[in-house]
């Protein structure tokens, strides 16, 4: 028997020494030995029995999952009171897939499906409808009361129960959260003790607008990673108050600190319970400072990369709800899609779109007037995880599109604000017809596709293998540039802030042209730089090149412009986004 280093009751040591029989045992054992590590002095009791499991998906190769379950089954073991679980990671009805796709999910990847749910029935599951990552919305009734203590697992619910709703709960791992929910104990360490639930890093947010919830979440992710952030001026936007709007913000906001780092527990000022309660008070001496403005969340949102094979195509397939929408954000979603289509005279979204939801919550929607004008929209309704569905390889086909932060870092979803997304479902060009004005350096007309960057373009790593290769297109061979790296950008429009690196630059762009691999234009948004204006010069006088370039164009236009745009350029400087 593992000799335990935390105190525990008699009742606790029997159960370790098998006296309620062996599986219990190993349970106990796994809790406590687990505890130890982290020196929990003991096991504290669950006051909130209702569980959440992460592990919802029955992947085939997740043999030791299915084998324990079994055990716990022939033991006629169950948990306290009944659990909630994660989305299931396939729905035919709505999200169409092809008979490859079916036979991918089914009898390969998710093999196992029928036999695991089967499983967490026999242990406790609640109902058919407990397969939701929200499962604290007030439509599913999962619902922690502040201060007590828990056993679940999924990141951004945690991070949502112990934030938003004041609840104690760690960051578990699969199978944890299940035997603290049998034992109906947990160690007693991190978020559960009061030292543990202090603030390490003052988060300051001095933006001009309310900030994009899943954009925030992921800049704060990644600085703070594992500490408790206390966030001040988002209140500002928020309220001070726990509405439909505020809880659908922080269940976005917390899905990304802890996907994109490993956040467990936050704290906003004047809103959330614990910072109402003791304000300033959560934050340790010489807490470490972040300050967040504009600049700093358009950094992080430009600096995510980009995982499709063609970079310049767009997307075919939407998905907006992941963590699940709460039933508000269900509804003004649909009345943004509904209301962008009149806008843009076009009957049906003109991209595949779904919209996943809780199952309670799906229920609830269908029950009102909203259904049947999404419905109408063409788009689709489903309580899928959407990043289990793309664990299946051949998604990798698809170039989804999303505005969910958790989505896009365990895929390759391509991240874009809600806005843009909204843009894309309805057929709506966002920046179509804007114009900037430049100052003509090399002057000339063109129309043609934009390649953007949006750091400095290293003018000798990105075109040294064109030229010393001979190449017959100029394909970017600069690894450090994660917007153009393995992109073509022979006649194309190259916009982009300055040129850096090697004082070769001049000759490289001059070489380029004159090997008529070049791009056909140079838009920078801040002044020349001397190497690139060498290089335009030469090229014009020594190769008769009609490249042209354009200074000056501003910082919004960097901001605005994407790559795959269409852009036309005009004798006097215009720049026009088609």
């Amino acid at each position: 028997m593992y000799e335990p280093k935390m105190e525990l009751t008699s009742e606790q040591r029997d159960i370790l020494s098998g006296k309620k029989g062996e599986t219990m045992a190993k349970i106990m054992e796994t809790v406590v030995m687990f505890g130890d590590m982290f020196e929990a002095p003991r096991l504290i009791k669950v006051t909130h029995d209702e569980g959440h499991l992460v592990t919802s998906f029955g992947i085939g190769i997740c043999k030791p999952l299915f084998s324990t379950m079994d055990r716990l089954n022939e033991a006629d073991i169950h948990t306290k009171g009944k659990f909630t679980v994660d989305p299931r990671p396939y729905d035919y009805k709505n999200v169409k897939c092809s008979l490859l796709d079916k036979l991918v999910y089914s009898k390969i990847l998710f093999s196992q499906q029928k036999r695991y749910e089967a499983q967490l029935t026999k242990v406790g599951l609640r109902d058919p409808n407990a397969f939701t990552c929200t499962s604290y919305l007030p439509e599913v009734g999962n619902i922690p009361q502040k201060g007590d203590i828990l056993s679940w697992a999924e990141s951004s619910a945690v991070v949502f129960a112990n934030s938003v709703l004041g609840a104690r709960c760690n960051r578990n791992s699969g199978m944890l959260d299940l035997f603290g929910s049998i034992l109906g104990y947990v160690p007693e360490f991190g978020f559960l003790t009061d030292k543990g639930r202090k603030a390490t890093w003052r988060v300051i947010v001095k933006t001009s607008k309310i900030p994009e919830a899943q954009i925030l979440g992921s800049a704060i992710g990644m600085k703070v990673m594992e500490d408790v952030p206390y966030v001040e001026g988002l209140d500002k936007y928020l309220g001070t108050e726990l509405n439909d709007f505020a809880i659908g913000y922080l269940k976005d906001f917390g899905a990304a600190t802890a996907s994109n780092g490993a956040v467990g527990l936050y704290h906003i000022a004047n809103l959330t319970p614990e910072a109402k309660e003791f304000a300033e008070k959560l934050l340790v001496p010489n807490a470490k400072e972040y300050v967040i403005d504009d600049a700093e969340l358009e950094r992080v949102y430009r600096e995510y990369p980009i995982m499709w094979k063609d970079k310049t195509k767009k997307g075919n397939l939407v998905f907006i709800g992941c963590p699940h929408l709460t039933y508000q954000q269900l509804c003004d979603w649909t009345d943004k899609i509904a209301n962008g289509l009149k806008e843009t005279g076009k009957k049906k979204v003109v991209v595949r779109t779904i919209l996943t939801s809780s199952p309670d919550v799906v229920e609830k929607f269908k029950k009102s007037e909203k259904h049947a004008l999404l419905m109408s929209t063409g788009a689709k309704l489903s309580s899928i995880c959407p990043l289990m569905y793309t664990n299946n390889p051949l998604t990798k086909k698809k170039r989804i599109i999303t505005s969910s932060n958790k989505l896009r870092t365990y895929s390759l979803a391509r991240y874009y604000k809600d806005e843009e997304i909204l843009n894309f479902v309805i057929g709506k060009e966002a920046n179509k017809m804007k114009q900037f004005k430049g100052r003509v350096l090399a002057s000339g007309t063109l129309t043609a596709e934009a390649v953007v960057s949006h750091q400095g373009v290293n003018t000798l790593a990105s075109f040294q293998k064109a030229v010393v290769g001979n190449k017959k297109n100029a394909v970017i061979s600069d690894q450090g540039n994660k917007d153009l790296y393995g992109l073509d950008v022979t006649n194309k429009i190259l916009c982009l802030p300055i040129t850096i690196g090697s004082t070769t630059g001049g000759l490289v762009i001059q070489t380029i042209c004159a090997m008529k691999i070049a791009p056909a234009a140079f838009l920078f948004s801040e002044h020349i730089d001397s190497l690139a204006g060498s290089g335009i010069v030469l090229a014009r006088i020594w190769e008769n090149s009609p490249v042209i370039a354009i200074d000056e164009l501003g910082k919004e236009f960097l901001e605005t412009v994407k790559t795959g745009d269409k852009l036309e350029i005009k004798e006097d400087g215009t720049v026009v986004i088609l």
